[in-house]
């Protein structure tokens, strides 16, 4: 890396920075365009909580299963346990309201067990 202060970090700022630039460039036109509205609490808050909580499962997850198995399945299975924890956070956060639950595969199905458990 050419500034030594920074080192191999500098890469990847350097890519969240990109990544900010566009994601700035994309909503400021969606709003103007499309007349988009997208509230900060169910784009941002929300998500943030729900990764916050999966971390935090995913991690204590890794470490219960570190000293019982391979360091790789416990990867592995942390992951997977991480997968289903953020699934179950963004449901319960009700970021997707029940018309975009709709619009996934088997949408129908995934909304009447979220009626039957009262959640939608």
């Amino acid at each position: 890396m050419p500034i030594p202060e920074i080192g191999v970090n500098g890469a990847a700022w350097g890519s969240v920075a990109c990544h900010l630039v566009a994601f700035s460039i994309a909503i400021t036109s969606l709003r103007k365009n499309v007349k988009l509205n997208l509230t900060f609490s169910k784009f941002v808050i929300k998500p943030v909580i729900a990764t916050f909580i999966m971390g935090i499962c995913s991690y204590f997850t890794y470490l219960t299963f570190l000293g019982i198995i391979s360091q790789k399945m416990a990867t592995i299975l942390a992951i997977a346990v991480g997968v289903v924890i953020y699934s179950l956070a963004i449901i319960a956060l009700k970021v997707f309201s029940k018309e975009e639950l709709m619009m996934l595969p088997s949408g129908n199905k995934i909304c009447k067990v979220l009626e039957k458990i009262k959640i939608y």
